[in-house]
């Protein structure tokens, strides 16, 4: 049997000491995660985080670093997680995204402090919420030239053959 793990980004952004959360519903609960969701076919994983920021915060993220690589399996042991977490700064907020047109479940966007985020405890999607934040505080920074993207682009799904 083999195994599969989720494939995920997330954009982990910080100012003045407050970080960057979505409140989202997900399968029936309220819950705070970074800018985050699956890579997409045909996207690299730096393209995959710029547009999840886009499409659940509505801002612009430019990353500067990839803070790590974090495999984590549900409690349930069903759900796997490999998540690709960058560092950098957000900009140029597209007031024009109001909660209708961000991703479905999206609820609010919130600035919030490393104790902010740790006093939600079981309200974080994941413990690679408050993890990620953690390593980030603690100075944790890798090179984008760390990631390689090789082979061609997968062909475009709407070109005619």
């Amino acid at each position: 049997m083999s195994f599969r793990p989720d494939v995920t980004v997330a954009a982990i952004a910080e100012q003045r000491g407050r970080f960057l959360l979505v409140e989202e519903r997900i399968e029936g609960r309220v819950v705070f995660n970074q800018p985050a969701g699956h890579l997409e076919a045909g996207e690299t994983l730096i393209e995959a985080v710029v547009r999840e920021t886009r499409e659940e915060a509505a801002f612009c993220f430019v990353p500067r670093h990839l803070l790590g690589i974090y495999q984590w399996r549900h409690p349930r042991g069903t759900d796997a997680t490999l998540r690709f977490a960058f560092s950098g700064e957000v900009s140029d907020f597209d007031a024009n995204r109001t909660l209708g047109t961000l991703d479905e479940g999206i609820i609010a966007t919130h600035w919030l402090t490393r104790a902010e985020v740790a006093a939600l405890g079981p309200r974080l999607r994941t413990p690679l919420v408050l993890r990620c934040i953690d390593d980030y505080l603690g100075g944790r920074r890798l090179p984008l030239a760390a990631l390689a993207c090789l082979g061609p682009s997968p062909p475009d799904e709407a070109a005619p053959p």
